[in-house]
């Protein structure tokens, strides 16, 4: 039996430091339910069950769970982005991907101000930020497609879990008017 608990611990460790996938046992009714009129319920899921905070949420701690987790996705692209931009040639090109960590920190402005609304139950202005910063990761998605250039399917990924985690912040967010 120790043998076994030792393995699930160094499992649990390994899990949270390789994936950062942290298991938790939260309320699986709640954060289905709160996540279940997402397109995809599946990211929604994923990402609230990967905070601690999930133990002990409430409906609108699952959306801040959610909004962090877009944050979190803002920062690995606003990272990305920059990363890119200083590896390619081309003027335009290069402009265009400079503009995207901008709107991505624009984002991440948004979202943390989305969070004291929500924090203040000023739900309509949480989900105005929300789409806001979304509508920042959109610009920067078509400005780089208006120039033809494919992005790496590591930030496509990312930018389309963005997408789908801020969707579905914003139908929970719904859910409180």
């Amino acid at each position: 039996m120790e043998i076994i608990s030792s393995l699930f611990l160094l499992l649990s460790i390994s899990f949270n430091y390789i994936g950062h996938w942290n298991l938790v046992f939260a309320d699986d009714t709640l954060i289905k339910t709160q996540c279940h009129n997402a397109e995809v319920p599946e990211a929604c899921i994923q990402c609230v069950k990967s905070d601690p905070r999930s133990q002990s949420a409430d409906k609108v701690g699952i959306a801040a769970i959610v909004i962090t987790c877009i944050s979190n996705k803002a920062v690995t692209l606003e990272s990305n982005m920059t990363i890119l931009a200083s590896s390619v040639h081309g003027k335009d090109l290069k402009l265009v991907l400079q503009d995207c960590p901008k709107e991505l920190s624009d984002a991440k402005t948004n979202l943390t101000t989305a969070m004291d609304r929500l924090k203040n139950k000023d739900y309509d202005q949480t989900n105005y930020l929300v789409n806001h910063a979304l509508q920042k990761e959109f610009d920067c998605k078509k400005n780089v497609g208006d120039l033809q250039f494919t992005l790496p399917t590591t930030v496509l990924n990312d930018m389309t879990l963005y997408e789908e985690l801020s969707e579905a912040a914003m139908r929970i967010i719904d859910r409180f008017l």
